[in-house]
């Protein structure tokens, strides 16, 4: 964890409230630096359901394999997470460290270990070191408590500068229910399902099948919407737990008419979570909403919007308060994607800075740096041969971003 605060880290926290049915602790058991917060356990009233996304990459950590291979369940009783070490890359003995991770855990919860979720972030290589969280795992399940979530993001940080996490309140159908949610990352950030950690609470009675759509419908605009370097982890990973403890008749459809506030607060609560993990990203000075619109299809349009987003050369021109317009230029011929550049337009801002295909006649260099000298740019592009539209969140590329990664195992 970096020292100095993210320019672009929230002014102030909003009080996180407690989530019926859940219960959180935190400690520290030496993974990687003596003396810090490293370990979260999460524990479930029973009957608790879940649902989870992960990575898509092909060397997927020890943890992510362990989530797959128990989310068909449907059930939770307790989430492990530890920052310091990934677990990833590990062979047998990566193995053997779920295994007895989800023991320990499953003794301290009083649940069967295929109950137990798992996450770890941190230095991919290094085997971990299990045996550690028995020093811990005991005393917390006995001192874990409904509040204390700021404190359960920060001991899932890794070079991350300040705490994610963020709460809705929802009324389904009568029924007064809450939704928290925390989140780490600020390096090795791209979209491919989920691109970091996160884990989502609720008390709403909602059955495995149902909140598993719901997350995966969520994670698309908001955490497969945001980029910060162009890596995806091999830990990625987004949990939604519901413990039904709002009370209620359980959700077993889609098409609840109950749903749709409790949709709409998950795809709000989720875009908040990706935006903090891009203000958040290492050596971010400039929050970066890229939009493109007017092209052949939606995808497509997404597809030229992170060619735009993931171009060092875009990022460092926003670091260098530069109105470049002919990087971006760069990034939408790169894309692969159709496109004709005499009927390209781009805006900075609210800036025209190009319009059929060169510079606009009426451009205002001092407009434009005026718009690159802000701390949040919306960088626009329309491409004039379709209808298909998305916006990605981005950060900047700085010399800290370097520094950062240059030194991130020592």
């Amino acid at each position: 964890m970096s020292d100095a605060i993210s320019p672009l880290a929230p002014k102030s926290y909003a009080e996180v409230p407690a989530v019926g049915g859940a219960r959180l602790a935190t400690a520290s058991a030496g993974i990687k630096y003596a003396g810090r917060t490293d370990v979260l356990l999460m524990l479930f009233d029973e009957g608790t359901e879940i649902a989870g996304v992960f990575t898509r990459s092909r060397c997927p950590s020890a943890a992510v394999d362990w989530c797959r291979a128990h989310l068909a369940g449907g059930k939770a009783r307790a989430l492990l997470v530890n920052s310091g070490n990934a677990n990833a890359f590990t062979g047998k003995k990566g193995v053997e460290a779920t295994r007895l991770s989800a023991q320990l855990a499953a003794a301290a919860a009083g649940c069967e270990p295929g109950e137990v979720f798992l996450a770890s972030t941190g230095v991919i290589g290094e085997p971990l070191a299990a045996a550690k969280f028995d020093g811990v795992l005991g005393t917390m399940a006995q001192q874990a408590a409904p509040t204390g979530w700021l404190d359960a993001a920060r001991a899932i940080m890794t070079t991350d500068t300040f705490p994610k996490a963020a709460t809705r309140s929802i009324d389904m159908g009568g029924v007064s229910v809450t939704l928290n949610g925390i989140a780490k990352g600020a390096g090795m950030i791209a979209p491919d399902m989920a691109t970091m950690l996160s884990f989502l609470v609720t008390d709403a009675p909602i059955a495995a099948p149902v909140l598993q759509a719901l997350l995966s419908e969520a994670v698309g605009p908001s955490f497969n919407s945001i980029t910060i370097d162009g890596d995806t982890s091999t830990s990625d990973t987004v949990l939604l737990f519901a413990t039904g403890a709002a009370g209620g008749a359980r959700v077993e459809t889609l098409d609840d008419p109950r749903l749709a506030a409790f949709r709409a607060a998950l795809a709000d609560l989720t875009r908040e979570l990706a935006h903090w993990i891009v203000r958040d990203g290492e050596g971010a000075r400039k929050f970066l909403e890229v939009t493109v619109r007017g092209a052949e299809s939606d995808e497509s349009a997404r597809k030229i919007a992170f060619s735009i987003a993931n171009s060092p050369l875009v990022k460092t021109a926003v670091a260098g308060e530069d109105a470049n317009w002919g990087r971006v230029v760069m990034a939408v011929g790169k894309a692969g994607e159709p496109a004709e550049r005499d009927r390209l337009a781009i805006w900075f801002g609210d800036v025209r800075v190009a319009v059929d295909g060169e510079r606009d006649a009426a451009y205002s260099e001092q407009a434009a740096t005026a718009v690159m000298e802000q701390e949040e740019i919306q960088l626009t592009v329309d491409l004039g041969i379709g209808a298909g539209r998305a916006t990605v969140w981005t950060c900047d590329l700085t010399k800290e971003y370097v520094a950062i990664n240059g030194d991130y195992r020592s």
